[in-house]
């Protein structure tokens, strides 16, 4: 059984930094991609960033230069860094592997 657990989230004022993680038990996190998204209340859910099963990253356009994937392989975790934080970052962030998706993470950024 593949489960996702995502933990990090929080309130905090635009400018500051947060890291997301995401534990995997059941699979390994190295074996194949982890995406994460995030979803605004009445918002399409937007791609934030992915770390592929050989360590490339891509992130998506709102994000670049501002947020970090990463993963520890001996941990079987994929974490999100993210700095300079605005409101509109302001969401439930998921993190997926294959098929499977976590609870979710709320993230607060008040301006």
């Amino acid at each position: 059984q593949v489960q996702l657990v995502e933990s990090g989230g929080g309130l905090v004022q635009a400018g500051d930094s947060l890291r997301l993680s995401c534990k995997a038990s059941g699979r390994s996190v190295s074996s194949e991609g982890v995406t994460w998204y995030r979803q605004a209340p009445g918002e399409e859910r937007v791609f934030v960033a992915v770390i592929g099963h050989l360590g490339t990253t891509l992130y998506g356009d709102s994000v670049k230069g501002r947020f970090t994937i990463s993963r520890d392989n001996a941990t079987n975790t994929v974490y999100l860094q993210m700095n300079n934080l605005k409101p509109e970052n302001t969401a439930i962030c998921y993190c997926i592997l294959n098929k499977y998706w976590g609870q979710g993470t709320q993230v607060t950024v008040s301006s």
